[in-house]
């Protein structure tokens, strides 16, 4: 007669210790999360878009600026620190940058349901344009930040002077993405999730993660310390990915079929072996349904074309511009280089956005 209340005890002291240990990773989650803002402290703006603030690096164009404005946005798991360490400094002076957080990453905030979708994020970013007196730029997408900049093109025309694409994820794939997205998205195991688990284990990926994103090609070396990529490790930002990458697919089989809406002067910029999008499908897509766009396929380009070829995206702002470009050419320079600086990453490639 006293095997139940023996058993109760039990169970009630597994509930305590589980409790227990919830409550300590939670603190160290929160410690941890505070002692990444220290070290990648804010260095945009926040600015009030209807309700939420979205933050952003603005800088300004040089007395003898040759570009029209130019709108980045970065791509899942990132911050305006990936985009602006690419193109900050090459470009400084040549034009007006705009380097944003898209909502719920870096230090924007992340604003209602509306920004769960790639639209929602547009119209974001289309109205803090407004709010920085821009009133038409090229824009360029990394990666999910392709599907924010084709639906910009769709419903914001009158705000786009041309588009660039690199590596996008635009298009329905086949297969999904890794299981701790969905779990993260999820209603209160996500919250849970993300609140005890997610960054701990996450800090141990960043590295391998990073080169597989980069895979074939090396990761300069700064890369991680000055990106700041364990930004998307605290609670409500890992929540915020995780959210935007588990809805993606949904979203794009229905957007999809608008980009042929699209008119803009538009250069997509892909390589061959990206580990982390299907580039046969994303890129080709686009060029297929953007009328009169310029596809640049590169041999032996990974993920990264913004770090890996600058110098390409760059011609392509300047082709979008006015300036005679040969992209084609500039590709086939780059390939030999590319070949020779081939690394193999160990482990299995992360599908942080539409993976195989």
């Amino acid at each position: 007669m006293f095997i139940l209340p023996r058993l109760g005890l039990i169970l009630l002291g597994i509930v305590v210790v589980l409790a227990l240990l919830l409550l300590a990773l939670a603190i160290a989650t929160q410690i941890r999360a505070r002692a990444i803002e220290e070290q990648y402290p804010n260095i945009g703006t926040l600015t009030d878009v209807g309700g939420f603030r979205l933050n952003a690096l603005h800088v300004a164009a040089g007395p003898d600026a040759d570009l029209p404005p130019i709108v980045f946005i970065h791509g899942a798991s990132g911050n305006l620190r990936d985009q602006a360490g690419a193109f900050l400094e090459p470009l400084r002076g040549r034009a007006e940058m705009l380097f944003v957080d898209r909502p719920g990453h870096g230090y924007s905030e992340r604003g209602g349901p509306e920004n769960d979708t790639p639209a929602g994020q547009a119209n974001a970013i289309a109205t803090l344009m407004e709010k920085m007196g821009i009133t038409r730029a090229i824009i360029v997408g990394h990666s999910f930040g392709g599907a924010i900049a084709a639906s910009f093109g769709v419903l914001h025309p009158d705000k786009v002077e041309g588009l660039v694409f690199l590596a996008a994820a635009t298009h329905p794939w086949p297969g999904g993405v890794d299981w701790y997205y969905h779990v993260a998205a999820a209603p209160i195991i996500g919250p849970l999730f993300c609140n005890t688990l997610a960054l701990q284990a996450g800090m141990s990926r960043i590295t391998p993660g990073t080169a597989h994103v980069f895979a074939p090609n090396p990761v300069p070396a700064s890369y991680v310390a000055e990106t700041g990529a364990a930004l998307v490790l605290r609670p409500a930002t890992f929540r915020a990915n995780a959210t935007d990458v588990a809805g993606l697919h949904a979203y794009v089989t229905e957007f999809s079929k608008r980009y042929s809406e699209i008119d803009k002067p538009t250069v997509i910029i892909t390589g061959d072996s990206d580990e982390i999008v299907l580039e046969e499908i994303h890129s080709k897509g686009l060029a297929r349904d953007i009328k009169g766009s310029e596809l640049v396929w590169i041999k032996g380009l990974g993920h990264k074309p913004d770090y890996i070829v600058t110098d390409i995206v760059i011609a392509a702002l300047e082709k979008i511009s006015g300036q005679a470009r040969d992209l084609q050419a500039m590709a086939g320079a780059a390939e030999p280089r590319l070949a020779a600086t081939r690394v193999e990453p160990e482990g299995r490639a992360p599908s942080l956005q539409a993976g195989q």
